[in-house]
């Protein structure tokens, strides 16, 4: 019983170290003026340390979650915790630009994947019930970093310069996440003798881990991934300069960004609910297809209250989905693995979500507007709807040796 209460720690543990990893990630987009007034560098190299971010949270990410199923997430999470609020503290000292890159965007990035999937994987070890709702309040959790240390980064930098804002920031992540991942503890399947030993129930758990990145569950995952989120990516990162270009003004297009993480906000909630209710496979699938249409919508907003519309449903819909993966994971794969599982779907979202601001920029330099970013947003959604289509989970009567 004490187990079963304590398992919410879990997800609140995970949950506050989410939001300030992510947090002091998106911290750049805040500060970006200002470092690039004050330095000299340009605005291009300063934006560039979060393409750098995304790139190094997704070959991290597949590498610390493998060194979780070895060391259990505790000890990772408490790496990262240590090391992003470091991280920060030599971004603020950083003399050069390419120093800049390299501590924010590697270090940072690097250091905040440290958190993610190994959390995750430990959430999605603590529930046999109420899973999906589990991993989507972590979710939340980093959900509210754009409404939490993002506003904390432009009001302390509207009283001090940049490199003091980020020293502040370290210390405010180092406050909140060292004692958060001391409260970390190893899900209670994985203790004992017989832990990860195969069972009746789960004849995939004779797979070895070669065998399951081979497999075709394992893969359509990653696929479906990378699909989903070169989806929303382009629409995320672009809409605000997209509704501009449509007369809206500056401040109110932001507003759109912010009702759009509001309406996440709702969506990771409901769509635990529903995944819980109904299956994670079958409100994925049905999600994905949703949100190919609600990138496309956005084609068809011209006025304010459209974009807010939109922005409402699309918002709801691309953050609901993403804690499904996880879920659909534990249900197929063993937890005695599930990190590195779990680290490569991860990695192969990082990736699609690189793709939105450079695809995005492309296309308004060719073609004076970004109608066409919409839809090929459109387009890789319904991709990563087919491919999630074919998803079948292992056999549940004999060992599913599928890369045998």
């Amino acid at each position: 019983m004490a187990s079963s209460r304590y398992r919410w720690v879990i997800v609140a543990a995970g949950g506050l170290m989410g939001c300030v990893a992510i947090g002091s990630m998106f911290s750049l987009p805040v500060l970006l003026r200002p470092v690039a007034q004050n330095t000299g560098w340009s605005v291009t190299g300063v934006s560039s340390a979060m393409t750098i971010g995304f790139l190094a949270m997704a070959f991290a990410s597949l590498a610390w979650g493998g060194l979780s199923d070895r060391i259990g997430a505790r000890a990772v999470a408490l790496i990262g915790a240590i090391a992003l609020p470091a991280s920060l503290a030599l971004a603020s000292m950083a003399p050069s630009l390419l120093a800049f890159q390299l501590m924010f965007g590697l270090l940072i990035g690097g250091s905040a994947a440290a958190i993610i999937a190994p959390m995750i994987t430990c959430v999605t070890g603590w529930f046999d019930t109420h899973r999906s709702l589990a991993v989507s309040l972590v979710s939340a959790g980093m959900g509210m970093a754009p409404m939490t240390m993002s506003p904390l980064a432009a009001w302390l930098v509207s009283n001090h310069d940049w490199r003091t804002t980020l020293l502040i920031l370290a210390a405010v992540a180092a406050a909140l996440m060292i004692p958060a991942a001391l409260l970390v503890r190893r899900p209670p399947a994985l203790i004992g003798a017989n832990a990860g030993a195969a069972g009746p129930n789960h004849p995939q758990d004779a797979l070895s881990v070669a065998q399951a990145l081979r497999s075709p569950q394992f893969v359509v995952l990653v696929l479906t991934n990378f699909f989903c989120c070169a989806t929303h990516s382009g629409p995320i990162f672009h809409t605000v300069s997209y509704a501009e270009t449509c007369g809206i003004p500056l401040v109110a297009a932001v507003s759109i960004y912010s009702v759009e993480g509001l309406a996440g906000m709702g969506g990771r909630i409901g769509f635990g609910l529903l995944g819980d209710r109904f299956g994670a496979r079958r409100v994925l699938v049905l999600g994905l297809l949703a949100q190919a249409f609600g990138a496309l919508a956005y084609v068809f907003a011209r006025g304010l209250g459209e974009f807010y519309a939109v922005a409402t449903v699309f918002g709801f819909i691309y953050a609901g989905i993403m804690p499904l993966y996880a879920v659909l994971a534990r249900e197929n794969f063993p937890l005695r693995m599930m990190g590195t599982v779990i680290g490569g779907t991860a990695m192969a979202g990082s990736l699609g979500m690189a793709t939105g601001p450079l695809a995005g920029g492309m296309i308004y330099d060719a073609f004076a507007g970004y109608q066409w970013l919409y839809v090929g947003s459109w387009a890789m959604g319904i991709g990563a709807f087919l491919i999630a289509s074919t998803f079948r989970p292992f056999p549940k009567s004999e060992p599913a040796l599928a890369a045998a």
